[in-house]
């Protein structure tokens, strides 16, 4: 954790990986109805604030290509504003370690670290319901990271039910590909009416990604991936439309061996599974500093 900003420690933005993906429907606006299962993992974005009282929103380091006016973090800061009326502004820094376009959520959690973070920053008190809310016209993912715990999806990811799950480790991998998600999800072939399941059938009756097959066949480095992550581990899995791929064991050692063996071709990280985001320790943490 390096960015440090005038308001004190940075806040963590956590990865997610989708433990299933199932399709269930498509609305009439072209959104597809989803069944998912979120879990965090320890490998965050860390993004620090820096509070100003003249209502100026900027990005200290804007990402390369993104205008700061389509940077989520920056939509995420003015929609508050907007909401509340709040006169205050804010320059944001953010130390990117997520991998973008990967399927782990890193742009949707940055923009929730934003909603939390300023919401305590700026004293505005909104709930953790509006923020999800609020987060949710950023991006379908934004409320699973706002309200920090594992959890079970429905709609477009935002219906949320709480989970007890496994916490172990994972190797996540990054192929040297970008998947777009638009081509994915239009794919004619694409499995988009399969019968919704209940919670309890996770994990014992489905565990599967409906946009594996799509995304193996479109991006031949993912499949590859898949390949030899799978040499280690039966479960190796897609999350989202990825492109990042991912494999659970039994313990950080075991990880660490098949990540050994996978490093040097492949772009990877060992890191924990969370049913608790670290973005709550970190507001509870403020919150309990400023009693």
């Amino acid at each position: 954790m390096s960015v440090v900003g005038g308001n004190g420690a940075a806040w963590p933005a956590p990865g997610k990986l989708n433990l299933m993906l199932r399709i269930v429907g498509q609305r009439p606006d072209g959104y597809h109805l989803l069944q998912t299962v979120f879990q965090f993992i320890d490998l965050c974005d860390w993004l620090s604030f820096d509070v100003n009282d003249h209502g100026a929103v900027a990005l200290a380091n804007p990402l390369p290509g993104v205008p700061a006016e389509e940077d989520l973090t920056v939509r995420a800061a003015r929609l508050l504003q907007a909401e509340t009326g709040c006169g205050k502004g804010v320059t944001i820094s953010v130390d990117k370690r997520l991998p973008m376009g990967g399927g782990l959520g890193g742009g949707s959690s940055d923009a929730a670290t934003t909603l939390v973070a300023l919401n305590h920053l700026w004293g505005l008190g909104l709930d953790a319901g509006r923020l999800q809310a609020l987060g949710l016209g950023l991006g379908a993912d934004v409320p699973v990271f706002v309200n920090g715990v594992a959890a079970w999806a429905e709609g477009v990811g935002e219906v949320l039910t709480p989970m007890n799950l496994p916490e172990p480790w994972f190797v996540v991998m990054a192929p040297d590909c970008h998947v777009a998600t638009g081509k994915v999800f239009s794919a004619p072939n694409l499995t988009r009416n399969r019968v919704p399941i209940k919670i309890e059938d996770f994990p014992a009756l489905w565990q599967g990604n409906d946009c594996l097959e799509i995304v193996s066949q479109m991006y031949p480095p993912v499949k590859a991936a898949l390949d030899e992550l799978g040499a280690f581990s039966e479960g190796a899995k897609l999350t989202g439309t990825g492109a990042c791929v991912f494999a659970a064991f039994g313990s950080e050692s075991v990880a660490e061996e098949a990540a050994r063996a996978l490093r040097g071709r492949w772009r990877l990280w060992v890191t924990k599974g969370l049913n608790r985001s670290p973005l709550l320790a970190r507001l509870s943490e403020r919150q309990g500093l400023e009693v």
